[in-house]
C-alpha cells in the first residue's frame, strides 16, 4: 500500500470515530453537566465543572461507539453505508474503545468527586456506574424495546444527578426538577428519533413530553428579560421542529431530531437563568449555537 492510500484510509478511519461518537452533539453533554454543577452548589468551581464535563463527554462518546457496535447486524441490512458494516471499523476496536470511555468517565468523576471534598465520593461514584450501565442497557435493548425513550432519558438524568453528586454530596429539588424536565424533553425527541426509517411521521401525541419544560419554567423564566428572551426561542425553535415533521420525504426525521438535540443546550439554559444565574443562561446557551454549527460537519445522528 502507497504511502498516499495510507493516508487516505488514516484519514477515512479518523473521520468515522468522529461520525460513529456522534461529536457535534457534545455541547450539549457540555451543557448538562455546567447546568447541574450550578443548580447543585453556589460555589461554582470550575475545576470540577470542567473535568466533568470531560467525564460525561466520555461516556457520551462511548455509548455512542457501543449504539454502532450493537447495531452493526441491523445496520448492515437497513445502512449498509455506517463505519462497521461498511468494513472502515471493526466491531472488536469499537467495543473495546466504548467500554473503555466508559471506564474513563467513570474514573474521572471519582477524582472530580474526590476533589470537591464535600463528602464522600462513594454515592457519585455509584450514580456513575448506573450512567455506565443505563448507557449499556438502552445500547442492547432499544430495538423493539417501547420503553426505550425512557432509558434514554434516564441517561441524561444521570448526568444532572452524577454531577450534583460529584460536586455537592446530595441531590436538591432543582436539581431534580431540572433533571425531570430533561427526561421529559428527550423522550419526546427520543421518540421522534426512533422513526428515522420512516417517510413520514404519522404520531404526534408523545412530542406533548417536550412541552413539559415550558410550562414548568414558565412562571421563573418569564419574569426575567434573560429568561424571557431564552423562553421565546426555545419554544419557537421546537414548535418550528415539531411543525417540519408535517413535511414529506426522506430526511425530514433525521434533520428534526439533529435540530432538537442542539435545543438540550437551551433547555439547560433555560433551568439555570429560571434558578436566578442570569448571566450564566445566556452563556449555556452558546452550546446551542455550537452544536449546530458542528453538525455541519458531523453528523448529530
Amino acid at each position: 500500500m502507497t504511502t498516499a492510500a495510507i493516508d487516505m484510509t488514516t484519514r477515512k478511519r479518523r473521520r468515522a470515530w468522529l461520525h460513529l461518537g456522534r461529536v457535534s452533539n457534545l455541547p450539549t453533554v457540555w451543557t448538562n453537566a455546567l447546568a447541574a454543577v450550578m443548580l447543585a452548589d453556589d460555589r461554582f468551581d470550575p475545576r470540577s465543572a470542567a473535568l466533568l464535563g470531560i467525564a460525561f463527554s466520555l461516556f457520551y462518546v462511548g455509548g455512542m461507539f457501543l449504539n454502532d457496535a450493537f447495531d452493526r447486524k441491523i445496520d448492515a441490512k437497513e445502512r449498509p453505508n455506517r463505519p462497521i458494516p461498511s468494513g472502515v471499523l471493526g466491531a472488536g476496536e469499537v467495543f473495546a474503545a466504548g467500554f473503555g470511555l466508559l471506564g474513563g468517565g467513570m474514573l474521572l468523576v471519582a477524582v472530580s468527586a474526590t476533589w470537591s471534598a464535600r463528602g464522600s465520593p462513594l454515592l457519585a461514584v455509584v450514580a456513575s456506574a448506573a450512567l455506565g450501565g443505563a448507557i449499556v442497557l438502552y445500547n442492547t435493548w432499544h430495538k423493539g424495546n417501547p420503553l426505550s425513550p425512557v432509558l434514554m432519558g434516564a441517561c441524561r438524568v444521570l448526568v444532572y444527578i452524577t454531577a450534583a453528586l460529584a460536586v455537592s454530596a446530595r441531590v436538591d429539588p432543582p436539581v431534580l426538577v431540572a433533571a425531570g424536565l430533561l427526561l421529559a424533553y428527550v423522550m419526546g425527541l427520543t421518540y421522534v428519533a426512533k422513526q428515522e426509517n420512516l417517510t413520514e411521521f404519522h404520531n404526534l401525541w408523545p412530542l406533548v413530553l417536550m412541552l413539559v419544560p415550558f410550562a414548568v419554567t414558565a412562571r421563573a423564566a418569564l419574569v426575567r428579560p434573560a429568561g424571557a428572551v431564552l423562553w421565546l426561542f426555545f419554544f419557537v425553535w421546537v414548535g418550528r421542529s415539531v411543525l417540519r415533521l408535517r413535511s414529506k420525504g426522506r430526511g425530514v426525521i433525521p434533520r428534526v431530531v439533529v435540530s432538537l438535540i442542539a435545543a438540550v443546550s437551551l433547555l439547560d439554559a433555560l433551568v439555570v437563568t429560571a434558578a436566578g444565574w442570569t448571566l450564566a443562561g445566556p452563556a449555556l446557551a452558546i452550546g446551542f449555537g455550537l452544536t449546530l454549527f458542528l453538525q455541519r460537519y458531523v453528523s448529530g445522528t
